[in-house]
């Protein structure tokens, strides 16, 4: 299943990359901040597909201001969308999780998470909290034979790193070792990797990908 909120046309490529590969896919709208729309999606996946054995929470925002300027309204869109969405979808899954033979859980944190950046206090709480999150929810879900584990992507080419303008950009790029921006398959791998057999021993983890970025 795909989950979107307002990106339909993307989440349906998606869904026809994992049919060319040989695999059934569905793509449903929900806002993840709501989390009766993050149920009756869930109850959508269970008449198509019936219970999940992997998640992945991928969902996230930025409102990006220095500190002194951010808003009650902007520290709580990211926190409602990054940690908000998180709880609901882990919420509402959660019992499929637990039931699953091998479970997985996948969060998508950042090295911002990790470093902070300046302009970003809410995102980089968000996304820090995600450690504590994943790392508490492993520690309860071990006894079921499921595991939680945490990917915290470097700066990486998508949509939302291109709105940073081309002077940030390069000085970013300055601080990465291996001189590069990541690729959205650099990340996707590790994700494989995580809802895989091969991944059987890992739980609570935090796995940076990041071009060698130290923190």
């Amino acid at each position: 299943m795909v989950n979107y909120r307002t990106s339909e046309a993307e989440a349906y490529d998606v869904v026809d990359e994992i049919e060319a590969a040989g695999g059934s896919a569905i793509a449903l709208q929900a806002d993840v901040c709501e989390y009766d729309e993050v149920s009756a999606m869930r109850d959508r996946v269970h008449k198509v597909f019936g219970p999940i054995d992997v998640l992945v929470n991928n969902a996230g925002v930025t409102v990006d201001c220095k500190f002194e300027n951010m808003t009650c309204e902007d520290w709580d869109r990211v926190m409602d969308v990054n940690l908000g969405g998180v709880f609901n979808a882990t919420k509402v899954f959660y019992d499929d999780l637990k039931e699953a033979d091998r479970g997985r859980l996948i969060n998508i944190s950042s090295v911002v998470g990790q470093q902070g950046n300046f302009g970003q206090a809410n995102y980089a709480a968000t996304k820090s909290g995600l450690f504590g999150f994943t790392r508490t929810i492993a520690l309860e879900l071990a006894r079921h034979r499921t595991t939680a584990n945490c990917v915290a992507p470097g700066f990486t080419q998508t949509d939302m790193f291109d709105d940073v303008g081309e002077e940030i950009q390069d000085k970013i790029c300055q601080r990465i070792p291996l001189n590069r921006f990541a690729e959205v398959d650099d990340i996707t791998g590790i994700v494989r990797f995580l809802a895989s057999d091969e991944s059987d021993y890992m739980t609570g983890q935090v796995l940076g990908v990041n071009g060698g970025m130290e923190w």
